[in-house]
């Protein structure tokens, strides 16, 4: 009872602290924009001017042709798809590279060819090869986020300890059986760990997509912005980017505790 009065004050602490910590950067930043005019408004934005922005691109499309729900959408929606398929083959190609050797000989050489080289590193050739839109950006940021999940499902099922396949080998389980039943479920922590080093990779990769060629989304605003001097909606197009990277990442930390929780009940 006393520890967990202790953890929940810890907490409230934390959370004073982060608050009080918000407010000086804030209080810090008006005063060097609107009050010292240490920065003029064209180079730094105050805050106040960001957030006005921010309500007047609620219901404008200038100066970049969309409002802002516009392109957190076509951001949210590219990202997504890129990485929901890095998920649905980057898992399994991992588990089947640590599972079975042949396939690890077949898939290995051409991972480590492809996990060298940085996703950004991939956009310009799929703008070239599949043009400026959905495709070349959604194929960008699947090859960003693959890699992350073919690592930690592979390191997973290889830190599976012989003691508990021995176990299950003595109970008569079949190979498939020992995989699904035991590998898989003693690597969950590692390939969840993956699937949010994969969101990081993937939300990094379309917003430097966007940057590069694109004709949507939050890049996009952030670039044609910057062209016409515009530090309010850049510093705004910012912090929703890092707003919505953070309220992913909450929901798959979430999800992530329900699995091994789950998992730990089933135990």
């Amino acid at each position: 009872m006393e520890s967990d009065m202790n953890e929940k004050k810890k907490k409230q602490r934390y959370i004073l602290l982060s608050i009080l910590s918000l407010l000086v950067f804030l209080f810090i930043w008006e005063l060097v924009t609107d009050i010292l005019h240490i920065f003029s408004s064209i180079t730094l934005a105050s805050p106040i001017q960001v957030i006005e922005s921010f309500f007047y691109k609620l219901s404008h499309n200038q100066p970049d042709g969309a409002t802002i729900q516009q392109h957190m959408w076509a951001s949210l929606k590219v990202a997504l798809s890129g990485y929901a398929l890095s998920l649905i083959v980057g898992i399994p190609l991992g588990i089947f590279m640590a599972w079975y050797k042949p396939v690890d000989f077949l898939a290995r050489p051409i991972f480590d060819f492809v996990k060298s080289i940085p996703g950004l590193a991939w956009a310009p050739l799929m703008i070239v090869l599949l043009g400026i839109g959905f495709t070349s950006k959604a194929v960008t940021i699947f090859i960003s986020g693959m890699v992350p999940c073919v690592l930690n499902a592979y390191s997973g099922i290889k830190q599976t300890k012989d003691v508990h396949m021995w176990v299950a080998r003595t109970f008569g389980a079949s190979r498939m059986q020992m995989l699904f039943k035991v590998a898989i479920p003693t690597a969950l922590p590692m390939i969840m760990t993956g699937c949010r080093v994969a969101l990081g990779s993937c939300w990094m990769s379309i917003v430097a997509a966007e940057l590069i060629a694109s004709s949507e989304g939050l890049g996009y605003m952030i670039q044609q912005c910057r062209g016409i001097y515009r530090p309010d909606i850049i510093i705004m197009g910012m912090l929703c980017i890092g707003a919505l990277g953070s309220l992913i990442t909450w929901l798959i930390g979430l999800v992530e505790k329900k699995i091994v929780k789950g998992r730990n009940h089933d135990a």
